[in-house]
């Protein structure tokens, strides 16, 4: 039974929620639904990833609060360009590319959350053949202050917890 049916309360969510949205009960309405949950739930086990292996715990705190501080003295600073007069014409912004030695994939996706969260900054690409990720950078100044930033305050740490 598990194999045809990987998750049954998600299949179950998706065929109650398939009769709520059409408005039938009838028997055509529960067979189509029970085809799409049955789908969906099979999609669902296709696309789960592998258990992460958790390292050291006692980072994570530290971390936490390194983001949320960061991310509210990146909010000040993008809103004094956007509200300054003149503010972005001034600036300067542009791509930076960084070689990464993390390969964990949840350490990765982690990394990518923290960069994109920022204001200012967003993860572009990844490229796995080499390693690099291509962040983008509202307000760019020096290249390796950013290649600094992210290796020693968020990639180091991550590499700590997941690999």
């Amino acid at each position: 039974m598990r194999r045809w049916l990987p998750y049954p309360l998600v299949a179950l969510s998706l065929l109650v929620l398939w009769l709520l949205l059409t408005g039938s009960t009838s028997p055509g309405a529960f067979l189509l639904g029970g085809v799409l949950a049955v789908a969906g739930s099979g999609a669902l086990a296709a696309l789960t990833m592998p258990a992460a292996h958790l390292r050291r715990l006692a980072t994570i705190p530290a971390l936490l609060l390194d983001i949320l501080v960061e991310i509210v003295r990146s909010n000040n600073a993008v809103a004094r360009i956007i509200l300054s007069p003149g503010g972005t014409s001034t600036r300067r912004s542009g791509f930076v590319r960084i070689s990464l030695d993390m390969r964990s994939p949840h350490g990765l996706a982690a990394l990518a959350c923290i960069l994109t969260a920022t204001p200012g900054t967003v993860w572009v690409e990844y490229d796995s053949s080499d390693g690099t990720m291509l962040l983008h950078v509202l307000d760019l100044i020096d290249d390796e202050a950013w290649v600094r930033i992210v290796k020693d305050r968020w990639e180091r740490r991550l590499m700590d917890i997941f690999e």
